[in-house]
């Protein structure tokens, strides 16, 4: 029976199939590379291999795309479970659940799966890529932990795990560990996203945007390819530093030429538009008609439903785009989304919903309402999904809407706390001042 290269059989595969799945498998786990066109080349050389259908539903389910999780659902539909062998099995159990947006019960099975078969990179990485959607980034740290003793270093595909491993410290705070797994990595799959995404996180949380600007410059020919199929969003990261430094033309210029102009229009890749050009217009930067070019490209890419990270970054775009009517149709959407009985209600009832009415509220100037809407749902910011980094814009609205509530002491509280953790920021350093005007 054909194996991949960490040992597992591979049903209906060739030894030639199992190769091609390998590769698929490395630009799955990388994001670099074209996933669908290796499962083409797999499946033509062997049309019974399970396992390319199976990574073939991932990448729908996974895409936080409406129209492509609905492909995903009629994918899984047509699969032969018996024909699989066990790990297969489980694979296909979790993206049957993670098609129907049934996050954490899909993110349940596949760490259940991990234990019996923690050398599955397919799984760690759907596993991680169903936390980004429920705010739990940090559990991969732990779900790496429990695998990494089983591998060794020389093994394919040890940096793509001690990647994730890195990435979950990071967003677990431990970031002295987390920079030092991140290094390897990035050593040793110069290729990958996630060690740089994850080293861009590191030097983002800890308030080192010099730094960070000159570790993504000096690696900018191995993550800012067409193979790498998110370096928008490493684009925004090095946006967000040059942000910090008090550079917003330079920022602009970025959203301009690298990020607007590279999207791609699927799923949550579209919030890194929206979410960079919402904090520099708060800084005085002029958008001129970029709002409303932006907002055709998200027709069809957040339904109210399935994803409240997009949906509230969808609501911001259609706001201050002047496209109120979406905006309110998408709103009474997420409203009967949280009055449902399902899975991802509770992330609507407790966040999602709350924040999209606080982000009209600011729009429309009432910076009072902003605050008292904003304030009180902090605690249940990890719902929204995303990382601490990107969930940040939440927080970010909340502190200027003080400011312009005239709130000086929630205003000042909301500045210390960022300055404390970032207090290298010309940003948070901004925020301050203005709340310290207020209060004389």
């Amino acid at each position: 029976m054909a194996k991949d290269a960490q040992g597992h059989v591979l049903a209906g595969a060739s030894t030639a199939a199992a190769a091609i799945i390998d590769e698929a498998v490395r630009a799955f786990t990388l994001n670099y590379g074209d996933v669908n066109a290796l499962l083409a080349q797999a499946e033509a050389e062997s049309p019974d291999c399970k396992m390319a259908g199976l990574m073939r539903a991932w990448l729908l389910a996974v895409s936080n795309d409406p129209a492509l999780i609905a492909r995903a659902r009629d994918l899984v539909a047509g699969m032969d479970v018996n024909s699989m062998n066990a790990r297969e099995q489980a694979h296909l159990e979790a993206v049957a659940l993670a098609s129907e947006s049934r996050w954490h019960a899909a993110t349940a099975v596949l760490d259940r799966h991990l234990m019996d078969y923690p050398l599955d990179l397919v799984g760690h990485q759907a596993a991680l890529r169903l936390d980004n959607f429920q705010g739990r980034f940090h559990d991969a740290a732990a779900r790496s932990a429990r695998a990494l003793p089983f591998w060794s270093n020389n093994q394919p595909g040890y940096a793509i795990l001690l990647s994730f491993y890195g990435f979950g410290l990071e967003e677990s705070g431990d970031y002295v560990r987390a920079e030092a797994m991140l290094r390897e990595a990035a050593e040793a799959e110069p290729y990958g996203y996630w060690p740089h995404h994850g080293m861009s996180h590191v030097l983002e949380m800890t308030g080192r945007p010099d730094e960070g600007i000159a570790w993504m410059d000096s690696r900018q020919p191995l993550w800012d390819t067409a193979e790498n199929a998110n370096r928008v969003h490493i684009w925004w990261h090095k946006s967000l530093f040059h942000v910090a430094l008090g550079e917003t033309d330079t920022a602009l210029g970025l959203y301009d030429n690298e990020i607007a102009e590279w999207v791609r229009p699927v799923g949550t890749s579209m919030c890194n538009p929206t979410a960079l050009l919402w904090r520099l217009e708060m800084l005085g930067c002029e958008p001129g008609d970029r709002w409303q070019r932006l907002f055709p490209l998200w027709q069809d890419k957040a339904n109210g439903r399935t994803s409240p990270f997009n949906d509230i970054h969808f609501a911001m775009t259609a706001l201050r785009a002047g496209e109120r009517s979406a905006y309110e149709s998408h709103l009474a959407t997420m409203r009967a989304t949280a009055a449902e009985g399902s899975d991802i209600a509770p992330a609507y009832a407790r966040l999602a919903v709350p924040v999209t009415e606080a982000m009209a509220d600011f729009t429309d100037g009432n910076y009072a309402d902003a605050v008292a809407g904003l304030l009180p749902v902090r605690v249940d910011l990890w719902r929204m999904g995303g990382s601490i980094a990107q969930r940040d814009l939440v927080d970010w609205t909340l502190t200027e809407a003080a400011t312009r509530a005239r709130l000086p002491g929630v205003a000042r509280s909301l500045a210390n706390e960022r300055l404390a953790a970032s207090p290298d920021s010309k940003v948070n350093r901004h925020f301050l001042e203005d709340a310290q005007a207020l209060a004389v």
